[in-house]
């Protein structure tokens, strides 16, 4: 009976699976469709792009880390990164939104305040590697309001209403909860952009960046784990989530939530050889724009990212 049981609940969790796709599925295609046909034209240029330069690489990868590190030093220290830490070529934009974070764990607000100071870091580091060719930070959405990126992330993976604002600045578990958005979403970032590097210089580096994203995946993916534990709903949120990622980056069933696979836990989100998976530049620019469809900007970049790697995915 206990296996019975089990085989019931796995099943009625794949279903709730597929049903979160779909409603993602038709929210993207629903906003996608605004954009007419003159978005799909803007779409070709970027496209035709065959080979980007290792600049334009770490620019792409730069727009991920200012997105990251805002979020990170908001939800730590209250406030954002130095002002001179966002000029740069193309348009600068401000930051929407964020505040800091009432942790109550010690360990969560310790997690925090690591990957906030790597994740400046990162952003310090590209930016003097990229010296007069960085790209400004583009405009930046991470606040709370109900038609905001969080709050629209959060409705299309069912975890509020419609309407309802998703606050991650609320506690230590939405604060997590805003965290897992990003985290995996960077790993496969730049894992998939390692190819495109032609400089073996700037190769390692990317490399080292990489192994530091993994790290904090990994602390976000297990404390949630940990945490749902003891209430499974918070579980079932993450995996909520990442079944509303893969929804935007493809017909691939690739991305993986945190609930245990038999017996294991599921910490890192592997294919069947322990490799972790890739996602092209429009792959991951689907799930910061929140739009399975060719676009240049929404979601967490409403006036989409700076350089010539722009575009989402016309999946």
């Amino acid at each position: 009976m206990k296996d019975e049981e089990m085989m019931e609940q796995l099943r009625e969790l794949e279903d709730r699976r597929k049903e979160r796709r779909e409603f993602f599925r038709s929210l993207a295609s629903v906003a996608g469709m605004a954009g007419g046909v003159q978005m799909a034209l803007s779409a070709a240029p970027a496209n035709a792009q065959a080979a980007p330069s290792d600049a334009d690489v770490l620019n792409f990868a730069l727009n991920l880390e200012y997105l990251e590190a805002q979020f990170y030093s908001y939800a730590v220290n209250g406030t954002g990164l130095d002002n001179g830490d966002l000029t740069g070529t193309g348009t600068q934009g401000a930051v929407t939104g964020g505040r800091k974070v009432a942790f109550t764990d010690p360990v969560v607000e310790q997690y925090a305040r690591e990957i906030a100071a790597d994740e400046v870091a990162h952003v310090k580091f590209l930016r003097k590697q990229l010296g007069m060719s960085a790209v400004a930070q583009p405009a930046i959405d991470i606040g709370t309001d109900p038609a905001g990126a969080f709050s629209s992330a959060a409705r299309a993976a069912g975890l509020v209403g419609a309407g309802v604002a998703f606050d991650p600045y609320l506690n230590d578990e939405n604060f997590l909860l805003g965290a897992f958005i990003f985290e995996d979403v960077g790993v496969t970032a730049y894992k998939g952009a390692a190819p495109l590097i032609t400089n073996k210089t700037y190769l390692e580096a990317a490399a080292g960046i990489l192994a530091v994203e993994a790290y904090h995946a990994a602390i976000v993916r297990t404390t949630l784990y940990a945490k749902g534990l003891a209430t499974p709903s918070l579980r079932t949120s993450a995996d909520a989530i990442s079944d509303a990622r893969d929804s935007l980056d493809g017909t691939s069933d690739l991305d993986q939530g945190i609930s245990p696979i038999g017996t294991s836990s599921n910490i890192v989100p592997l294919d069947a050889n322990g490799i972790a998976f890739s996602r092209s530049t429009g792959q991951v620019l689907n799930i910061a724009y929140l739009k399975n469809t060719a676009a240049a900007s929404g979601g967490f970049f409403p006036a989409g990212v700076n350089g010539t790697i722009n575009m989402s995915a016309a999946n």
